[in-house]
C-alpha cells in the first residue's frame, strides 16, 4: 500500500525585481513537491496575499521601494500561524538581514545561490529547519555592528537566566551549531529529550527558532566562554 501523498509546499514570492521573480517561479514551479501560490513586488502586498493563499514559505527580498522585507517578515511573524521566511539578498552580511534574523526569519539564501540549494532551503524550511547554520550566524553578527543596541549583551544573559542550567546547556550546544544527537551525545541524554528542551527553550523565551537561539547565545556572550 503506498503511503499517502504529501500536499506541495505552498510559496510565495516577494521580489520588486520581475525577473528574478520569473527566475524562482520557473526554479521552483516545475517540481512536483512545491506550488507557487502568488507573487508580490513589494512588502506591502504580502500580508493580502498570505491571507489568501496561506504559503508555508516566503520567500522576501529585503530591498524594497515601499515596504520593504524587514518590516514585511516582522508583520508576518507577529501572526498567529505565521509561514515561514527566507530573506532573499545580494549581501553576505548586510545588517537588516541580520535583523530580519532578529525578527524570525528562518535564514537567508543569496541570489546567487545555486537553485538546487535554493529549492532544498525551501524544503528545510517547511519541515521546521532553519536554512543557515549557527557557525554562519556567528560570522553575521560579528561583520555587522547592531546599532543603538548596547544593553543587548546584558538584556540576552537576563533572558538566558529564566532557563534552568540543563536547558542552558542546550541552548549553548544550539548556539554552537551542533544537532539534536551531537547535542543529546554530548550531554548524555536522548534526542527526544533534547527536542523538549528545544521546543521549551523557544516557548519560554518567545523564539522562533533555532538560528534566534543562537543569535541570543552569541549576545549573551556564552558561546566563546564556553567553546
Amino acid at each position: 500500500m503506498n503511503a499517502p501523498q504529501r500536499p506541495p509546499i505552498r510559496v510565495l514570492l516577494v521580489d520588486d525585481d520581475p525577473l528574478v521573480r520569473a527566475g524562482l517561479s520557473f526554479m521552483l514551479g516545475g517540481l512536483p513537491d512545491l506550488e507557487i501560490v502568488g507573487e508580490a513586488a513589494d512588502g506591502s502586498e504580502v500580508a493580502a496575499l498570505v491571507d489568501r493563499h496561506s504559503p508555508d514559505v516566503v520567500l522576501m527580498d529585503i530591498r524594497m521601494p515601499s515596504v520593504d522585507g524587514l518590516a514585511a517578515t516582522e508583520a508576518l511573524r507577529r501572526r498567529e500561524d505565521p509561514p515561514e521566511v527566507i530573506v532573499l539578498t545580494t549581501f553576505h552580511a548586510d545588517e537588516q538581514v541580520l535583523r530580519a534574523l532578529r525578527a524570525g526569519a528562518a535564514g537567508f539564501v543569496l541570489k546567487d545561490t545555486p537553485p538546487a540549494e535554493i529549492v532544498e532551503a525551501v524544503r528545510r524550511v517547511a519541515s521546521g529547519a532553519p536554512v543557515l547554520s549557527p557557525t554562519v550566524t556567528r560570522q553575521l553578527i560579528e561583520r555587522v555592528t547592531d546599532r543603538g543596541q548596547p544593553d543587548r549583551g546584558a538584556l540576552a544573559r537576563e533572558r538566558l537566566a529564566r532557563l534552568n542550567d540543563r536547558e542552558r546547556q542546550v541552548a549553548i550546544a544550539v548556539g554552537h551549531g551542533r544537532s539534536n544527537a551531537e547535542i543529546a551525545a554530548a550531554l548524555f541524554m536522548s534526542v527526544a529529550t533534547v527536542k523538549a528542551h528545544v521546543s521549551r527553550i523557544l516557548t519560554k523565551l518567545d523564539l522562533n527558532n533555532r538560528v534566534q537561539i543562537a543569535l541570543l547565545a552569541h549576545d549573551a556572550g556564552r558561546l566563546d566562554a564556553e567553546s
